[in-house]
């Protein structure tokens, strides 16, 4: 088989959609998927020996590139030594190391296997510490599957319009509160019957694309939560190690009670973490009784890339400054397009993450993303990918940059970008 149709059609056949994860399914673009067989810095090559500069990175995965050498020679040493144990090693007590290193207000630190693990055992911690059963979330930030938060979800669930998921008892729902991102007075609400166990969070929402918040809006959950007794959860899931060397804690200068990292924590493996003040992850078994666990959490793959990962970003204090400078210019250039081709639009970026929205002037909820031109979006996705630039496929998404970009993928990247608006135009 030589193309990525006739892979589809075949994966269709025995797996849902043809995917493994609905984000990869292209129907936010109305198209097929993309099937590729290996990735070198910036590019994929498809498995048509198509070469497409890539600012999907693994959503958000790759900070450095795609098969990055001190990455890959430091799985290829653990392999050799085993893959799995079942009892503790000693990259594992380095990783957690680092980590609390990075990320200061994470006292205590926990591996599990995936973001969705991380985000449902940090509400677990929280409704076991606090005796409370309710949580915040905000309408358009998505933490993963768990049933407790598919509850006006972005992501996947915006591509493919849902705000919520069949299966999702009524009960596990009603004991979840959803307000709109950037309304501090909502969040008040929420709060005050004193029944809320935690407040959970995007600092900067990246699932319904790239939305920082308003100057004030963190702090002023931090205040709150400590008014009424609630924990603050800050899923970093995507934002950890992006938006800054400390991500969204570090860039607002905001601590919170518990955080959720994965993605570029794990280097590009299946790995996450959670953790925060060791009073609460105290509490955890067997430390305390609150009880979670994982028979790959913490497997010698998973901590050989996060070691590599972090190890090289801690030698590196300027790569965030580079990718802050790159994004810039991406982002400017975009805008430029969009001024010149009068295209209604906008680009919003945090660091090396950004989003471009068709149709809207400033996106600052879920209610201002959902009136996004999805048509438009589709024709751009589409137009980018005919000259070798591969787009998150949903308007919902953010762009994300790695090291491999700068230079001279960024530009020929920045000149696709452009005719393809032109041309959408």
């Amino acid at each position: 088989m030589t193309t990525s149709h006739e892979w589809f059609e075949r994966a269709r056949l025995v797996m849902p959609g043809g995917v493994n994860s609905p984000a990869r399914a292209f129907k936010g673009v109305g198209a097929e998927p993309v099937f590729v067989t290996r990735g070198e810095g910036a590019f994929l090559e498809t498995v048509g020996g198509h070469r497409l500069i890539d600012f999907i990175a693994s959503w958000g995965a790759l900070i450095f590139g795609h098969a990055e050498p001190e990455v890959v020679d430091a799985l290829v040493a653990a392999v050799e030594a085993g893959t799995s144990f079942g009892v503790p090693t000693p990259g594992e007590v380095e990783y957690a190391e680092i980590v609390t290193r990075l990320v200061p207000s994470m006292e205590v630190v926990r591996m599990v296997n995936s973001g969705t693990e991380a985000t449902a055992a940090a509400i677990r911690v929280a409704r076991g510490v606090t005796g409370r059963d309710v949580v915040v979330k905000f309408e358009g930030c998505y933490h993963g599957h768990a049933d407790a938060f598919l509850v006006k979800a972005g992501s996947g669930l915006a591509t493919f319009g849902e705000p919520d998921s069949p299966g999702v008892p009524t009960g596990t729902a009603g004991d979840t509160r959803v307000v709109a991102f950037n309304d501090l007075d909502a969040v008040e609400v929420a709060l005050a019957p004193g029944d809320v166990a935690a407040v959970i969070i995007e600092g900067v929402v990246g699932n319904m694309g790239v939305v920082p918040p308003d100057a004030g809006f963190l702090e002023g959950i931090r205040a709150l939560c400590d008014r009424h007794g609630s924990l603050l959860i800050l899923d970093e899931v995507m934002t950890g190690f992006r938006v800054a060397p400390g991500g969204v804690q570090e860039r607002w200068s905001i601590t919170p009670d518990l955080t959720c990292l994965g993605k570029i924590v794990a280097g590009g493996t299946a790995a996450a973490v959670y953790g925060g003040r060791a009073d609460l992850m105290r509490h955890v078994a067997p430390d305390g009784a609150i009880y979670q666990a994982g028979t790959l959490a913490g497997n010698p793959l998973a901590v050989a890339a996060g070691l590599a990962t972090l190890r090289r970003l801690e030698r590196d204090p300027g790569l965030h400054e580079r990718l802050e400078e790159a994004g810039a210019r991406l982002e400017a250039a975009v805008t430029v397009a969009l001024e010149q081709n009068r295209i209604r639009g906008t680009v919003q970026r945090v660091g090396a993450m950004l989003t471009l929205f068709f149709g809207v002037e400033k996106v600052r909820n879920w209610d201002d993303a959902s009136r996004l031109d999805r048509e438009m979006f589709s024709r751009f996705h589409a137009a980018a990918l005919r000259r070798g630039v591969l787009l998150p496929p949903s308007p919902f998404e953010a762009w994300f940059l790695m090291e491999a970009h700068l230079g001279d993928p960024l530009e020929r990247a920045i000149e696709g970008v452009v005719a393809s608006l032109e041309e959408i135009a």
